[in-house]
């Protein structure tokens, strides 16, 4: 990725731009180096989780600066719709923001504001923090909004019914749809790539692309990932690094400790 016009442009913003679907990578080990190397693999985004793992803001902090200078445009998924957290990981440097679990159009306004200064929002101001190179950025707090892009993820059958409220609500630039939850609230927990699901977050695409909003996924199997791509999604989370890695390591294990058993020797 070229360097930035400005220091306010975004990065996955940009990489929208590009009109084609955007492969990305969800990272969820919590491992700064381990992220500095996938971030150099060719995936477009790296979404870098603070849900399901014990991401601290400090990790965050760390794993931006090894993604730093690489193809790949950073997301930090945020442990809540929390406007405490919201300003300490924008603080940080933080310019593209996923929330889970947003259900209403009032939980994504709120969301919304707590990423906009005032009188727009209710972002604490601060003065020398690593969002704005510690008070070397020129124009910072007035043109911190514009470098800034939220994503909101569907999770839920109720959320689903509020989508277009959800999507049409003023600085909501992404949805994104998790299908674990999802498929919970389906009725069908831990089937994620059940057809029922899939054609349920195919049908939810279309209804947010209508409303205006870019629209993602994160994809459980192969297979479904070439279908959301193909199918209009604008970014997919083809994998994980926890997977790759654990994936390779249970292959590598069976292979070489079948040959020390002697298993299927003649």
């Amino acid at each position: 990725m070229s360097a930035p016009a400005s220091p306010f442009e975004n990065p996955f913003r940009r990489a929208l731009a590009a009109g084609r679907p955007l492969v990305g990578l969800w990272s969820m080990l919590n491992a700064s180096t381990a992220l500095e190397g996938v971030a150099f693999s060719g995936f477009d985004w790296i979404l870098i989780d603070g849900e399901h793992t014990p991401l601290t803001v400090q990790d965050a902090i760390a794993h931006l600066r090894a993604m730093h200078g690489s193809p790949s445009a950073p997301i930090v998924r945020l442990p809540w719709n929390d406007a405490v957290l919201m300003k300490q990981y924008l603080d940080a440097g933080v310019a593209t923001v996923m929330l889970p679990y947003v259900q209403s159009a009032a939980e994504a306004a709120a969301a919304v504001s707590s990423m906009r200064y005032p009188p727009r929002g209710t972002r604490g101001v601060a003065g020398m923090t690593r969002a704005s190179r510690y008070g070397r950025t020129a124009g910072y707090n007035q043109n911190a909004d514009s470098g800034l892009f939220l994503i909101v993820q569907i999770e839920t059958l109720a959320a689903l019914e509020r989508l277009e409220e959800i999507a049409a609500v003023d600085g909501v630039d992404a949805v994104f749809f998790g299908p674990a939850d999802l498929a919970a609230s389906m009725g069908l927990l831990g089937q994620p790539d059940h057809p029922d699901v899939v054609r349920t977050i195919e049908d939810g695409m279309r209804r947010a692309r209508a409303a205006g909003v870019k629209v993602g996924a994160l994809s459980p199997s192969p297979a479904t990932s070439e279908r959301y791509l193909r199918a209009g999604f604008d970014f997919v989370s083809v994998g994980s690094d926890m997977a790759l890695l654990f994936r390779a390591a249970d292959e590598l294990a069976a292979r070489f400790g079948a040959v020390a058993r002697g298993d299927g020797a003649g």
